[in-house]
């Protein structure tokens, strides 16, 4: 008998629908699928790619709010960002239109007379797209845009929170293809499940390239996976622990604004969601009445209410979590500013709750590990470098960010002995990048990187080139070999 996948909405708990789940005696099948049409697409030429997701950007524009509200139904986030991960499919798919014309090698110089050496890109093979709930359509994309220009075919393994969301994602590629012209059978597959499915596919000798977005269990698993495969490449993003470093030069305003929004969008359950907030003694006093007060009154409920800023939590396990995490805090010597009850009781299958802010007197163990819900914590500090330190004093490196009109306090920030994030802002919170800019993070977050910059050379492999077009063979290094 087939399992099925039940699906219930944060908004109000109720069932969605089921769909079947993926039988793993499938997976071999669609990993030869996979390899099959690696094959065929591999030799069609890049801007020929290129057009079939320019294609799928153009039905991505003609089907936007539709699947915003996918998103927001399965997810949870309010549906000003589930369309605007929709626009974020979009602009990639922008992005990598024009990388298909962009896939550049470089000529070397030799040191051989009558040589040239160059080097190519060439397509990898396929890739496996494992992607999480808070990001059910967006993370995707960053992969599966990518991989088809550059010649791969895509594996999408979508959390079994947002099935939905991944089907659509799949039927709209499709209408695309449909416009394109004959594309290759398994060019983008999607298979459905839970966390078990990860490792038999990331094994599976077809798969060339895993990239994997979610917590450090899941990195750690995909890292034992593919072990033994030393030609098998990870992109892992994994946890955030985000931190702000307010300065006492900082425009409060702007700081106010990004704080927000960074803390207490997506309920906190973006990877890039502000954790830990440090702020300068000497603006203490004149910050944290404003942010207690704009958290007292954030608007809080459906998703779908275009009043609404912070939607429900994913899962009851996130709630207890946030609550457990807050438990923990007060006991640490912490004291709870603002927030932390349950919003909408009478919604007995859903939980909502008020964003809360812990004021700490130390860095403790628990500000060290990541709560994946809308939960602050906020220290004072008194001089840059001990801020700096707090800031890098966890096992996570995704975001961070610091507010200060100071240039010597903001290039520090920047150096290579400033943060050491993937990601160091300027007078900008840490959530919300641009798809322009390579995304990732160090440390326990995996190193990989994602969505623009040069991300895209993750998905091609290296070839240098030598040609002799002299009538001699000169060897390197001056060797002679007679």
């Amino acid at each position: 008998m087939t399992a099925h996948i039940t699906v219930r909405t944060p908004i109000d708990g109720s069932v969605l629908g089921s769909v079947p789940a993926t039988p793993l005696a499938d997976y071999a099948a669609i990993c030869e699928r996979s390899q099959r049409a690696f094959l065929a697409w591999r030799d069609i030429p890049a801007p020929r790619r290129g057009e079939l997701i320019r294609l799928f950007g153009e039905v991505l524009r003609e089907r936007r709010e539709e699947l915003g509200t996918f998103v927001t139904k399965e997810s949870g986030k309010i549906l000003r960002e589930g369309i605007g991960e929709v626009q974020e499919m979009i602009d990639i798919c922008d992005f990598a239109v024009g990388l298909s014309r962009q896939l550049y090698g470089l000529t070397i110089a030799s040191e051989r007379p009558g040589h040239r050496m160059m080097e190519q890109w060439h397509p990898l093979g396929p890739v496996l797209v494992v992607s999480a709930f808070n990001f059910p359509a967006a993370v995707w994309a960053w992969n599966f845009a990518l991989a088809i220009v550059c010649g791969d075919p895509v594996v999408w393994k979508p959390s079994d929170l947002a099935p939905f969301t991944a089907l659509e994602c799949q039927r709209l590629f499709m209408e695309a293809c449909k416009r394109f012209g004959p594309v290759p059978d398994g060019l983008s597959q999607v298979v459905l499940s839970g966390r078990e499915a990860v490792v038999p596919l990331a094994r599976a000798p077809e798969m060339r390239l895993v990239s994997a977005t979610g917590g450090s269990a899941l990195g750690y698993a995909v890292k034992q996976a593919i072990a033994g495969d030393l030609g098998k490449r990870c992109l892992l993003e994994l946890g955030g622990n985000n931190a702000m470093i307010v300065c006492p030069t900082a425009d409060l305003d702007l700081a106010l604004r990004a704080i927000l929004f960074s803390a207490v969008g997506t309920a906190g359950q973006r990877c890039t969601s502000l954790r830990r907030l440090f702020v300068h003694a000497d603006v203490w006093e004149r910050l944290m009445p404003r942010l207690i007060e704009a958290y007292c009154t954030v608007p809080v409920g459906d998703p779908l209410d275009p009043a609404t800023l912070v939607g429900p939590l994913r899962t009851a396990q996130a709630a207890a979590a946030f609550e457990a995490a807050i438990g923990r805090a007060v006991a640490d010597g912490g004291t709870l500013l603002v927030g932390g009850g349950r919003e909408m009781p009478h919604l007995a299958e859903a939980r909502y709750v008020r964003p809360a802010i812990m004021q700490m007197p130390r860095h403790t163990d628990g500000m060290r590990e990541e709560t994946f819900a809308p939960l602050l914590y906020a220290m004072r500090f008194t001089s840059f470098e001990e801020a700096l330190a707090l800031q890098n004093g966890v096992p996570q490196g995704l975001s961070s960010c610091v507010f200060t009109n100071d240039v010597r306090e903001a290039e520090r920030f920047m150096a290579a002995s400033g943060s050491d994030c993937g990601i160091a802002n300027v007078n900008i919170g840490p959530s919300g990048a641009e798809i322009g800019g390579a995304f990732g993070g160090e440390k326990d977050t995996g190193g990989g990187r994602e969505s623009g910059s040069d991300a895209w050379r993750n998905y091609m492999r290296r070839a240098t080139n030598t040609v002799n077009w002299s009538r001699d063979l000169p060897l390197a290094q001056g060797i002679t070999f007679t």
